[in-house]
């Protein structure tokens, strides 16, 4: 016999075990045992009960100690409707011979007591489904008292099942909230659109579903662009259903800014590629599909649709669902507006460049320019080549400090104005001090280097140099031989003091000799050690002797950045090869050269 004082230690000991427990049926046994030890009862029986009436399972125990154990394959039970709560636990009391078994599924257990009546209490869960527990008792049981002890249990089972519901939506949010802040760090880490989007199909699966399709929104309609799914062959279905499915492409241009995660399953999904065997379903569990809408900054860059193949309370929630595709609209958005801002800048740069250099008899000329800037701001670096009307080519380039609009303007204006007067045949040193004259009126608050060289060939297969320097980095020479030399040079900065005078020096070439002129962007690279690309710049130039022109430009342009571990300036060069010129040539076409020029 069981008095009050044990029965409460039961109780409490119920208590303890749920506040370790994941589920209320693993409690059974803690509920059973006492209440089988109260006088006159000889049965146990509980019952789960989902909410259309789905038996999840039963389970009974015996006073004897036998434990019989019935897992139902989620049957639906007919007529178990009747026996729903509709508020407070329903309280039954009557002989085990007059239930009815289409509302009883457990009276077959609870008659194995002949002449035994029943005291059970039928009680609502949680929202998502409703329970029973009944006992059998013979003659000499107390039914009132059974019957408070049976309502006391049913009141200890509901608490703990609500405790127990309140942890697992803790834990669930918590492990939410680390996906979400995994997720945005992993979709903020790259600003390339394309990975940016691998990056959001495999966060979610299978995390949060079992397959992923994501569509940017263009202007004729969804454009998919990525899809993964756990299983391999599932994925290509889905990649295929994400490019060609009409039906999806129909719902998805459905969805508008303010929508929320649509959740779709069994009818709603005829028609549709996931609806039975196929991308999505292998039969394990109903199919259902959500749609996110994917808005940022006020308007619709996609959609990011999820395919799962799990039991409904392991679905996301909405909540979840739209605080995820926030962060995936933005970072796509973000990696969108980087997209485009990388184009303009490119467009840009190219536009404050030549689009060629000059063809000429003897001559080899090429150039290389790499942007250093990740931010993609536009950069302050320039180059020409410029035909003059004595027949030589002048080579010039600079740099604007800084970056952005008005490094580029200064750009535009300092190139321009130095190839105009150039070609007007202005020697290199006036052409400088105009320049300079000219930011300084325009009130310019930046300055900038720059170096000019004239190449005029000579009658004796050489070629002289005439070299004007404004504060820029020294041109170099790779002879013919593989030895280097350094073209001397140079004077003060642009756009500084208003009335400045620059001194040429000059230098000659060698047919088969390179002369390589380039930004500070070159040779201020410099890898983790701290050295810089510029003690090691003359070797890497001598490895290049006897390349063409391009080779020199763009190999020494690749190895800098190769180099480089810190540094993001750009680099520029402006490469010209001697190659000499042969009797058939004569001196210079001079005609075809200022031809060129009226076209430029």
């Amino acid at each position: 016999m069981v008095d009050d004082d044990t029965w409460s230690g039961a109780l409490h000991r119920l208590w303890q075990a749920a506040s370790r427990a994941e589920e209320v049926a693993t409690l059974a046994d803690d509920v059973y045992a006492p209440l089988l030890t109260t006088p006159g009862v000889h049965l146990v029986v509980g019952t789960r009960w989902d909410e259309d009436s789905t038996l999840r399972y039963m389970k009974a125990l015996g006073a004897d100690g036998d434990a019989p154990v019935i897992i139902a394959a989620t049957r639906s039970m007919p007529g178990a409707a009747v026996r729903e709560p509709d508020g407070e636990p329903v309280v039954t009391r009557g002989p085990a011979d007059e239930l009815d078994d289409a509302a009883w599924p457990e009276a077959a257990f609870l008659r194995q007591s002949p002449g035994a009546s029943v005291v059970a209490c039928t009680f609502r869960l949680d929202r998502s489904g409703w329970a029973g527990l009944s006992v059998a008792v013979d003659a000499s049981a107390d039914t009132e008292g059974v019957a408070r002890r049976v309502a006391q249990a049913v009141d200890v089972i509901v608490a703990c099942h609500t405790g127990i519901l309140q942890r697992g939506r803790e834990a669930r949010r918590g492990a939410d909230d680390a996906l979400l802040a995994e997720a945005s760090l992993q979709m903020d880490s790259s600003l390339d659109v394309e990975d940016t989007l691998r990056r959001v199909a495999r966060i979610a699966v299978p995390a949060v579903a079992d397959g992923c399709l994501v569509h940017l929104l263009r202007k004729d309609g969804p454009e998919f662009v990525a899809a993964t799914h756990v299983a391999v062959q599932q994925q290509r279905a889905l990649e295929e259903a994400g490019r060609d499915d009409p039906w999806l492409a129909a719902l998805l241009a459905q969805r508008d800014d303010g929508d929320q995660a649509l959740f779709l399953s069994g009818a709603a999904l005829d028609g549709s590629p996931f609806a039975g065997p196929g991308p999505a379903g292998d039969g394990r569990h109903p199919t259902v599909v959500s749609v996110s809408t994917l808005h940022a900054r006020g308007r619709v860059v996609g959609s990011i649709t999820f395919v799962y193949q799990r039991p409904e309370n392991r679905l996301p929630d909405s909540a979840f669902l739209d605080s995820l595709a926030t962060r995936a609209a933005l970072a796509i958005d973000n990696a969108l507006l980087y997209e485009l801002r990388r184009h303009a800048v490119l467009s840009l740069q190219e536009h404050l460049l030549p689009s060629q250099l000059p063809a000429a008899a003897g001559w080899d000329l090429s150039a290389s320019y790499e942007v250093g800037d990740p931010m993609l701001d536009v950069g302050g670096d320039f180059y020409d080549a410029v035909p003059r009307p004595d027949g030589s080519i002048a080579l010039l380039i600079g740099d604007v400090c800084g970056r952005g609009a008005e490094a580029a303007a200064l750009t535009g204006l300092a190139r321009h104005t130095l190839r105009t007067l150039l070609e007007e045949g202005t020697d290199p040193g006036t052409a400088l001090s105009r320049l300079n004259r000219a930011l300084r009126q325009e009130g310019a608050s930046r300055f900038l280097t720059a170096v000019v060289v004239t190449m005029a060939p000579r009658a004796d297969g050489t070629v002289l140099l005439t070299t004007c320097s404004a504060g820029h980095p020294r041109p170099l020479v790779l002879r013919a031989d593989g030895s280097i030399g350094e073209v001397v040079s140079g004077g003060l900065l642009l756009g500084i003091l208003d009335d400045v005078s620059y001194e040429s020096h000059e230098d000659a070439l060698a047919p088969g000799d390179t002369l390589v002129l380039f930004t500070d962007g070159l040779t201020e690279s410099r890898e983790a050690d701290g050295t810089y690309f510029e003690s090691v710049l003359p070797g890497r130039l001598s490895a290049l002797r006897g390349s063409d022109a391009a080779h020199v430009a763009e190999s020494l342009a690749r190895q800098a950045r190769t180099f480089r571990a810190s540094g993001q300036d750009d680099i520029a060069l402006l490469v010209a090869r001697w190659n000499g010129i042969t009797p058939s040539d004569g001196l210079l076409p001079l005609e075809a050269l200022l031809e060129q020029a009226a076209l430029r």
